[in-house]
């Protein structure tokens, strides 16, 4: 081993460079530019502040948020919350937010469901079944997604009318005034249950967290499934038997030209959310699939040496180690599919884009029912993006 010393006045932190105020120096040189390009950003900003604000007073047109709290008088088919005509601007933009995300969310359920299928289904070793999805992919990737939802759209406005609704299970109804499904008569009973399911997720996710740390301390592994039956399935039941236990369902029948009862899902929220499932999903499909591959075929042989089906390989050995892969992708299909739900104004369906720009043109207030569109789509694919991040940064490789 050697012994030789090392030099101290190489331990020594080198002197500081004292700033010379002259152009020869790069450090100035940066320093003007970035004031330079900071200075110039900030004149743009102004100059657009200021000429928009001028024309806007030669054209008498009012500014500000005031119009919010005036009567709608703008109907909306669809709303997750109580509205009428008469309900407010800030009332018909908050149904419009809701209903965007309605799609949103479904349509990143769905997405991620049928891509994975299909992403797995590219790599099966049933020739036939490998090219369907094979064909499916190449077909729906390369066909405009506007046109799709026009396809869709018009597929289901040509079925025939209530009286010759299709009937393909009792008590569902497919006609062109949309999908009619039963119901249950939501009482508040239900909501408590609801919520007592959620708490039930969230109480054992902490449970197993707490069994997951003890098996890392003495190494026995501790079952889940008892507490997790009881607290998701017992728990919402218990509370659901103290809240009277209602069983009525709301079941659609024919009263006249149309349906009455049950649950209606429209024409135009089915048609988009069909176009945005389909299509975000080819793209998926292909995430899923190159995720799968980089994950090294020896992984494959040594789990099959021991033994294991293909199935299992895959759901408990493969997957887990191409989500690293697969999960920064997906982030970008998620916020491809929300903002995508924008082109729902070509098929009449009421989203947040739909209701803002009937908005503005009732009451002249351009720039806000932009400023409003614009801050929904970044607030929400701002919490999709950071959702996914916190994801992949829980299941990313820890290095020593």
């Amino acid at each position: 081993m050697s012994q030789t010393a090392t030099d101290p006045r190489h331990l020594r932190t080198p002197p500081k460079r004292q700033i010379r105020l002259t152009w020869a120096d790069e450090r100035v040189r940066a320093i003007v530019w970035q004031v330079l390009i900071v200075g110039a950003v900030i004149g743009v900003i102004w100059w657009l502040v200021r000429n928009t604000q001028h024309n806007l007073e030669v054209r008498r047109i009012a500014t500000g948020f005031g119009f919010l709290n005036r009567e709608a008088g703008l109907p909306i088919g669809e709303h997750l919350i109580e509205y009428t005509p008469a309900s407010t601007y800030l009332r018909a933009l908050t149904v419009g937010v809701l209903n965007t995300l309605k799609v949103a969310v479904v349509g990143i359920v769905l997405a991620t469901t049928l891509g994975t299928v299909i992403g797995i289904a590219r790599l099966s070793k049933n020739w036939l079944l490998s090219k369907i999805a094979a064909v499916y992919v190449e077909l729906i990737r390369d066909v405009p997604l506007l046109l799709q939802l026009l396809f869709w759209y018009t597929i289901l406005q040509g079925l025939p009318g209530p009286r010759q609704a299709l009937n393909p299970v009792a008590g569902v109804f497919l006609s062109n005034r949309g999908l009619k499904l039963p119901f249950l008569d939501w009482q508040v009973a239900h909501s408590w249950a609801l919520l007592a399911f959620v708490a039930g997720c969230f109480a054992t996710w902490l449970y197993a967290k707490a069994m997951r740390r003890k098996q890392m301390q003495d190494g026995r592994p501790r079952p889940i499934w008892p507490a997790a039956l009881g607290l998701l399935v017992g728990l919402p039941l218990v509370v659901w038997s103290l809240g009277g236990a209602p069983t009525a369902i709301d079941w659609p029948e024919l009263r006249g030209f149309n349906f009455r009862g049950g649950m209606t899902i429209s024409p135009e929220y089915f048609a988009l959310l069909i176009g945005l499932t389909t299509y975000t999903a080819g793209f998926i499909a292909e995430i899923v699939r190159a995720g799968i591959l980089a994950v090294p075929h020896g992984q494959w042989e040594a789990a099959q040496a021991l033994g294991l089906r293909s199935s299992t390989v895959l759901r408990q050995i493969v997957l887990p180690q191409a989500l690293r892969v697969i999960v920064p992708p997906m982030t970008s299909q998620y916020l491809n599919l929300t903002k995508n739900s924008s082109l729902a104004v070509a098929i009449g369906y009421q989203d947040i884009v739909s209701i803002a720009n009937t908005t503005l043109n009732q009451t002249g207030q351009a720039i806000e029912g932009i400023a409003i569109i614009m801050a929904v789509y970044l607030t929400i694919s701002l919490s999709i993006s950071f959702f996914m991040n916190w994801y992949n940064s829980r299941i990313a490789l820890v290095e020593r």
